[in-house]
Order: C-alpha cells, then sequence, then structure tokens
C-alpha cells in the first residue's frame, strides 16, 4: 500500500522540494504550538487564538493572488526563495522579542501578518511545482505526499516545541522556526525542472487575476473545489485554531497531544487514501472523506475525556487530510497550463479567507457558548451541506470527477 503512496518520491527533485518543506513544516507547528500555549496562558481568552488565525491568513486576500501571477511569470524556485528569507526575518523578530521578554499578544498578531503575506504569496508556485517533476499518474500520490509530510511536521513538531519549551521558552522554538526557513532558502537552490515559455508581455497585475478568476469559474473541475474548500474553511476548518482552548480550558491536558493526534490520523490518512482511490475512485474517496469529517467532528465535540478526544482527533485529522487533497488534486488535474499558478492561488485564497472567518466567529461563539458547543454546530451544519448537494446538486461531485478540458502540460522554471 505505502509503495504507491511513495512514488513520487523516486523523483530526485520532488524529494529534495519534499524534505525542505517537511523540515519547514516541523519548524511552523513548532511555532504554532508555542504562540497557541502562550496566548491562552497569558490571556485565557479564546479570541485571541481567532485573532492570531486571522493575522496569518488574511493576508492572502493579497498574497495569495499577486503571488500566482508572479509564479506563472517568474522562476517559481526563486519566488519561493525569496519569500522564506523573509519569513525566515519575521520568524527571528519573534524569538528576539520572546527571548527579550517584549513578546506581546498583539506583537504577535503583527508579525503573524507578515509571515501569512509571504506563505500565502509563494503557495501557488509551491503547489504549481507539485506535480511537474512527477508522472501524470502520480498527481494524487504527489499531493498526498505534501499533506503527509505537513501532519508528519504536526505530529514532530510538537514534540520538539515540548523539548524546546522544556529547555528554553517559546522564544527558542520560534529561533528553531526562523532556521527551518534558512533550510529551504539553501536545499532549494538544488531543486531543478524543466524550462518553460516566459511570457513576453508586460505585466498587467489586475488584469491577469480577473483573467485567471474567469478561467477558473469556466472550468468545472476548478470551480467547484474553490467554492467547496471555501465552506470546508468556514466550517470546518476552525477546529484547528480552537486545539489549544480544548485542551487546556476544557480538557486540562497538554495542547501537544490533540495536535499530534490529529497529524498522526492526517499521515494515516494521506498514505493510504490515494491506495484507496485507485481502487474505487478519487471523488469516492473524496465525497466520503467530507462525510467523516463532519462525523468525526461530532464526536469530537461530544468526546467526554482526553482518550476519547484522541481517537476522535486521529480519524478527524485523517478526513480533514483527505478532503482537502481530494479539492486540491482536482485543480490540479484540470487547471489549464497558462493559468495554473493563478487558478491555484485562488484555491489558496478561498482556503485563506474564510478559514480566518471562521476561526475568529467560532472562536467569539466559544467564549459564550464553549468549544464544545460550537464544533457540535459545526458539525451539524457541514453534515446538513453534504446532504444537501448530494441530493440537490449531484453534478457538484461528477464535475470534479471528469476529464479536464485541456490537459495541462506540467512545466516548471
Amino acid at each position: 500500500m505505502a509503495l504507491s503512496s511513495l512514488r513520487p518520491l523516486r523523483h530526485r527533485n520532488f524529494a529534495l522540494a519534499m524534505t525542505t518543506s517537511f523540515v519547514s513544516s516541523i519548524g511552523t507547528w513548532m511555532q504554532s504550538v508555542a504562540l497557541g500555549i502562550y496566548l491562552t496562558e497569558t490571556t485565557h481568552n479564546p479570541i485571541w487564538l481567532g485573532l492570531l488565525t486571522v493575522s496569518a491568513w488574511t493576508p492572502a486576500i493579497i498574497g495569495s493572488p499577486v503571488g500566482g501571477v508572479v509564479a506563472d511569470r517568474w522562476s517559481r524556485q526563486r519566488w519561493i526563495q525569496l519569500n522564506n528569507f523573509v519569513m525566515a526575518c519575521t520568524a527571528s523578530a519573534l524569538a528576539v522579542a520572546a527571548l527579550t521578554h517584549h513578546l506581546s499578544p498583539s506583537l504577535a498578531c503583527y508579525l503573524a501578518v507578515g509571515e501569512g503575506l509571504c506563505n500565502s504569496a509563494s503557495w501557488a508556485a509551491w503547489q504549481s511545482l507539485l506535480p511537474e517533476p512527477v508522472d501524470n499518474d502520480e498527481v494524487l500520490a504527489a499531493v498526498s505526499l505534501s499533506s503527509a509530510q505537513f501532519n508528519l511536521g504536526r505530529v514532530i513538531g510538537p514534540v520538539f516545541a515540548a523539548i524546546a519549551l522544556a529547555l528554553g521558552s517559546v522564544g527558542l522554538c520560534f529561533a528553531l522556526n526562523a532556521a527551518s526557513f534558512v533550510f529551504v532558502l539553501v536545499v532549494f537552490s538544488f531543486v531543478r525542472s524543466p524550462s518553460r515559455p516566459r511570457p513576453t508581455t508586460r505585466v498587467r497585475l489586475f488584469a491577469e487575476m480577473v483573467e485567471g478568476a474567469k478561467r477558473a469559474w469556466l472550468v468545472r473541475g476548478c470551480r467547484n473545489p474553490i467554492l467547496g474548500i471555501g465552506v470546508i474553511a468556514i466550517i470546518a476548518s476552525p477546529f484547528i485554531a480552537l486545539v489549544p482552548a480544548m485542551a487546556i480550558i476544557v480538557l486540562h491536558a497538554d495542547t501537544a497531544w490533540l495536535v499530534t493526534a490529529q497529524g498522526v490520523g492526517a499521515v494515516i490518512g494521506a498514505l493510504s487514501l490515494p491506495v484507496v482511490a485507485t481502487r474505487t475512485s478519487r471523488i469516492t474517496v473524496l465525497y466520503r472523506s467530507v462525510v467523516a469529517l463532519g462525523v468525526a467532528l461530532g464526536l469530537y465535540a461530544l468526546a467526554p475525556d482526553l482518550v476519547v478526544s484522541l481517537i476522535a482527533l486521529v480519524f478527524l485529522g485523517g478526513a480533514y487530510v483527505g478532503t482537502l487533497t481530494g479539492l486540491n488534486t482536482s485543480v490540479q488535474v484540470h487547471a489549464p497550463r497558462a493559468e495554473r499558478s493563478r487558478i491555484l492561488a485562488l484555491y489558496t485564497l478561498s482556503l485563506s479567507l474564510f478559514y480566518p472567518l471562521g476561526a475568529f466567529a467560532q472562536a467569539d461563539f466559544a467564549r459564550h457558548f464553549g468549544v464544545r458547543a460550537v464544533s457540535l454546530v459545526a458539525a451539524l451544519v457541514l453534515l446538513a451541506v453534504v446532504g444537501v448537494l448530494r441530493l440537490r446538486v449531484p453534478a457538484y461531485w461528477s464535475a470534479m470527477d471528469s476529464s479536464p478540458v485541456e490537459t495541462p502540460i506540467l512545466l516548471a522554471d
């Protein structure tokens, strides 16, 4: 089972890119856990978790579309390196503030804006590179491996964060995250891919964004997952931002346990679901993952103790990664080559816009009604949406499973 899921790693450039992303994911989750603990213990108010999420994700409103245009015109490798350099600087500033005892919740949110802007700007370039070093029939496995390494970082990152917190402070976690960005900057210099034709027309930033958006809307295999990820982001994804509140305020447990459980489930799902898709279909796996996401989120909300919560989070992590991987793969498969990065940027923008909105709203509701109640309502709403789509708009799913009108020619810098 694992061998077919790991096939993309036989390509040197994909393996190198995946290694850099894995190291960066570990650093990102170390910082995320440390910041969640810092904000919860310092303020004892879940609203700061929502504010941090808004600060980190809403810059994508600018970063994603601009990054998509740049990635369609310029070297994607160089663009990724440039943004990682800036993120190394923001993480370093966070570390210095913490180590010199000048860190505050508001400063953490301000620095999250800069890091979020660069992360969203480079994400379209990263997504565009994912399928290029691999064979066409390995795209789903490549996207799944990307999710797997990110979520394996979710498993390892909290462990490293716990060690760093025991040895020093949250500042050490931030410093190690800065070092992970430097690692990406260096190693990405060795990533190679075939050349691609460069646009000779002058840059028309807004017009090119509009062209990409029009193309995405016309291709249902792109439009449907872009709309779908927005729905998932505003309803289901906020459980991630509220994990520290669930752990510390409700379960009186270590946040790292819950984060790790979700990561374990996500890694298992990312490695196993591509194999299941070859035996059934990609859309069957996607649909069942969305249903399982709603059910698992409900079980997580109702879990009476830490052990049951951890079990629910394992299933929740697997269902969540299956949902995001399925939607992302549909865009990868159907996106026309000329607007590829811009369409992927719209997918990222949909996630980046609606996730912080949902996280902030659910964090505010959690302050009044509790994390459990908010998570349970979110689960019920998601299942209701899936039911309506199944009964009223069955073509929503089939459009993402159909063959693309134009088979993307996967070229790189």
